[in-house]
């Protein structure tokens, strides 16, 4: 396994990959201090998916630590003459602050919705949970790509090598 958060500048690139509101990093700020907050979440975030689909219950503490520590408000913006939208402004100024939209997106996802779309990929060695959003729900890789890829290439082999003996 190999985990792209090495650095607190991987975790604003995947902060925005992901469409989400991206802080600056200021000399203050403790070096590696947001990657391990996002590790941190990361991980308390997999228990607690992991212990929804088993139907079992998890400790929100480190969740609901993450959101009380997000401090933020909604404001009115006022883009155009008719064009009037509410945004949120968060602290930016701590790892939680920064992480904040990660974390009410996470507690989101497993209050409101729907468990049975939620899956583990099928390869052993992949660790990631997806989304099926599929037509039929029989969706079986986080990428068809990658590990859908690999599977198929794997089970092309095994037959080559058993129409071989």
């Amino acid at each position: 396994m190999v985990d792209f958060l090495q650095r607190d500048e991987d975790v604003l690139r995947w902060l925005e990959r992901a469409g989400l509101p991206v802080a600056e990093i200021g000399p203050h700020a403790a070096p590696r201090s947001l990657v391990d907050a996002a590790r941190t979440l990361r991980e308390s975030f997999r228990s607690l998916v992991e212990k929804r689909k088993a139907g079992q219950r998890g400790d929100p503490s480190v969740l609901n630590g993450f959101l009380a520590a997000a401090q933020s408000h909604p404001r009115l913006v006022w883009n155009k003459p008719r064009s009037v939208t509410i945004d949120r402004v968060r602290r930016q100024d701590t790892p939680a602050g920064i992480l904040a939209p990660v974390a009410e997106a996470a507690a989101d996802l497993l209050a409101t919705y729907d468990f049975t779309l939620v899956k583990r990929c099928e390869d052993e060695t992949c660790v990631l949970w997806f989304s099926d959003q599929t037509k039929s729900h029989h969706r079986r890789w986080c990428s068809t790509v990658l590990c859908g890829n690999r599977h198929k290439v794997a089970a092309y082999r095994k037959r080559r090598r058993a129409e071989g003996a």
